[in-house]
């Protein structure tokens, strides 16, 4: 990952269009929109079929509720399940996208749950402009056209309309790695504090950073600008200060978290969980979820295209060591199987070998497979949420 890798990319490019020529991040923007608008009329006219509020089942659903409780009453919440010896507690939640949906409240009409999905709304349309750049920088504006919209097309993109965490771990990140490609380390370095204040899997975008740090350190013979230094050391600040204010408040710096994490049956078993449970699904499919089976299939294909963007020189550090981390710790982790895909979305690089393969092909192949991913995640987005029973 020579400095030239990192900082020579192609400058912001134009599409053509119909009017003419097109900013191509607003073009991206414009085509996550349309993909993922869709989607969300079809969970609408699901819920409204079902009898459903369209605005509860996307502001509501899952975790979604953990969050607002935390946004309108700050944390202490604990749920007990005797009968499972399960304890959660809403500790488990990073605190930035509570403190973001109270902030939003303050100045938007509504209840929070509108707050907490215009917070989610937006960080999901700044992460799209960002992916478009990473894989412009890299691949070229139509490449980073495509990215975006494969990225928008995938079965789990509907939790990115939801008042969730993904979308505004994704933007976070896709700006970091795009700093990193450019050689801001110090938006590169607060992206990640903010990252890390997300959600647990931020410490991803932490790794990259202090990666590229280390590696640009090593490069120089430890001559490197203070910049980098100050990057490589403060990125995983966030992340490491939630960790250890839970663990503190818990009276165990160092296990507190990881003790809390456990109570909802997350905790780092290399992989035996999901082995077991993809064993099951594949032994006996007439017998388990749907849901399971989907989740089954696309961690194998994620595997598959994580060495095809292994293997391809062009994609630089920072985004193997940041897609990397994600992996082990979805593949990893044990805890609710069928929310992995979920997890997996803010690993966008993943989809790079598929958008530079697309990019070659002609505009009528591009336009078709995307319109036919985008067609089955419509189908599957309103299974998921209103008809799976899992917790996706």
């Amino acid at each position: 990952m020579a400095t030239e890798t990192l900082t020579n990319g192609a400058r912001p490019g134009r599409l053509t269009g119909r009017g003419g020529r097109v900013p191509g991040a607003l073009l991206a923007l414009g085509v996550y929109a349309a993909v993922r608008g869709a989607g969300v009329v079809a969970v609408a006219v699901a819920a409204w079929w079902s009898g459903r509020s369209p605005l509860r089942v996307l502001g509501e659903s899952w975790d979604s509720v953990w969050y607002l409780r935390i946004a309108e009453h700050g944390y202490g919440r604990t749920q007990i399940y005797p009968g499972i010896g399960s304890v959660q507690s809403d500790s488990a939640f990073f605190p930035l996208y509570p403190v973001l949906i109270r902030c939003a409240s303050a100045v938007l009409p509504g209840s929070l749950t509108v707050a907490a999905l215009a917070v989610a709304w937006i960080a999901a349309g700044a992460a799209a402009v960002g992916v478009y750049r990473v894989g412009e920088h890299l691949l070229g504006a139509r490449a980073g056209l495509l990215l975006v919209a494969l990225w928008a097309a995938l079965p789990h993109a509907l939790m990115l309309t939801l008042a969730y965490t993904e979308p505004l771990l994704a933007a976070f990140a896709a700006w970091a790695l795009y700093a990193l490609l450019r050689g801001r380390w110090g938006w590169a370095a607060g992206l990640a504090v903010l990252a890390g204040l997300t959600r647990p899997t931020g410490i991803a975008v932490a790794a990259a950073v202090t990666a590229a740090a280390a590696y640009e350190i090593w490069r120089r013979r430890g001559r490197a600008p203070a910049a980098v230094w100050a990057a490589g050391l403060t990125a995983p600040a966030g992340w490491g200060s939630y960790v250890l204010l839970v663990g503190v408040r818990r009276g165990d710096p160092l296990g507190g978290y990881f003790a809390v994490q456990s109570g909802w049956g997350s905790r780092f078993d290399f992989g035996a969980g999901a082995l077991r449970s993809a064993r099951h699904a594949l032994g006996s499919p007439g017998s388990v979820e749907l849901a399971t089976i989907v989740t089954v299939v696309l961690l194998a294909a994620a595997l598959v295209l994580a060495g095809l963007l292994a293997a391809d020189r062009r994609i630089p550090l920072p985004l193997l060591v940041y897609t990397g981390v994600l992996l082990v710790m979805t593949y990893g982790g044990a805890g609710f199987f069928e929310s992995k895909p979920r997890f997996l979305l803010p690993a966008f690089p993943l989809l790079l070998p598929a958008a530079a393969l697309m990019a070659k092909a002609r505009p009528r192949t591009a336009v078709v497979v995307t319109g036919v991913l985008a067609g089955l995640s419509y189908a599957y987005g309103p299974y998921l949420l209103l008809a799976s029973g899992v917790a996706p």
